[in-house]
């Protein structure tokens, strides 16, 4: 979780190096000398943009266009500080149409993260960073102020569940981590094999609808087989909240060190940062899972039976009011060979 001392540290260098500049180049100031890569925070002129400079032993394998880059941020190669000339050198710099909070935010976690990582070789730290960078790529896409809307909150405490009862099931960590491809823009929240799980997920007592939101989202003519899991939620002071759901499944991920950056990276890019644990304050309870083969006589609208001339739709279903059958999540991961 992001430390508010990572983020008053960047901020107190980050003022010591504001202003009195005419010339061109970096100013910097070393922090978190302790953590296992070189840190300094620098302001670029004359721009006077704020950054996050990362010295690493050795570099292997990365070229300049794999450097992540968004609207408010990006990432370059950069000169060597003449003190250290024995490091490569990387700045994750701030964009002038980049919020400073979110930046602060984003580099306070990249330090963190990296902090975190101390037994791992230069090489692996150099992808952790690159991979942390592009997590925040996508969680900048979901909104502006970094906070997941109520429904989108929702949805996510339903994938995080079934993400647990497929662990529990004895689906391999890495291998269950490795099919949540929601977070990464999937067609399916689970993509497993030639097959997958779509999650749906309500907190309505009374009907359970889910907007289905294009004509492949539930076409088995695409993908097969493949499953419907609808996760019901009741709000419930005795639940839990997002940040809590989120560590549900990090302790269960707590021994494999490289399993669990992937899946704290699937959850930024899914739009839920640690640092904005509090604005999810609303706590929920299981209310039960149903697990559907989408197949036969399963209500959906395909390209198989809309008319030419229809390029894309969404539609609602009730999941309450299918009735055409329903199976355990195990028999549903071992028909996808997840078992």
């Amino acid at each position: 979780m992001v430390q508010q001392t990572e983020m008053h540290a960047l901020a107190t260098a980050w003022r010591a190096l504001a202003g009195g500049e005419t010339g061109d180049g970096w100013r910097t100031i070393p922090i978190f000398v302790d953590n296992p890569c070189r840190l300094l925070a620098g302001r670029h002129f004359p721009g006077n943009h704020e950054a996050l400079l990362v010295g690493f032993d050795r570099v292997t394998g990365r070229t300049a266009d794999q450097l992540p880059e968004a609207n408010g941020f990006m990432v370059s190669n950069v000169e060597p500080p003449a003190e250290f000339k024995d490091r490569v050198w990387f700045a994750l710099m701030r964009q002038p149409a980049g919020s400073l909070d979110m930046f602060t935010m984003m580099a306070a976690d990249v330090i963190e993260s990296l902090n975190r990582a101390s037994r791992e070789g230069q090489d692996n730290l150099f992808g952790l960073f690159l991979g942390r960078i592009q997590a925040w790529q996508n969680f900048m896409r979901h909104s502006e102020d970094g906070v997941l809307s109520p429904d989108a909150e929702v949805g996510l405490h339903g994938e995080l569940e079934l993400l647990r009862l497929v662990l529990e099931a004895g689906v391999p960590p890495g291998k269950a981590i490795s099919v949540w491809v929601g977070p990464l823009g999937g067609i399916q929240d689970f993509r497993i094999g030639t097959g997958a799980i779509e999650v749906k997920t309500t907190i309505s007592a009374n009907s359970f609808p889910a907007t289905i939101f294009s004509l492949e989202q539930l076409d088995d003519d695409l993908v097969r087989p493949l499953f419907l899991a609808g996760i019901r939620l009741k709000m419930d002071e005795t639940g839990v909240n997002l940040s809590e759901r989120v560590k549900q499944v990090s302790d269960k991920l707590s021994s494999d060190m490289a399993t669990l950056h992937t899946f704290e990276n699937r959850v930024l890019q899914a739009g839920f940062s640690p640092a904005m644990a509090d604005r999810y304050p609303r706590r929920f309870c299981e209310g039960g899972a149903r697990i559907l083969p989408v197949s036969g006589a399963f209500p959906r609208i395909t390209r198989a039976v809309i008319r030419q001339g229809i390029l894309r739709a969404n539609y609602e279903i009730d999941i309450d009011l299918v009735q055409t059958g329903e199976i355990s999540l195990d028999s549903a991961l071992r028909s996808l060979g997840a078992l």
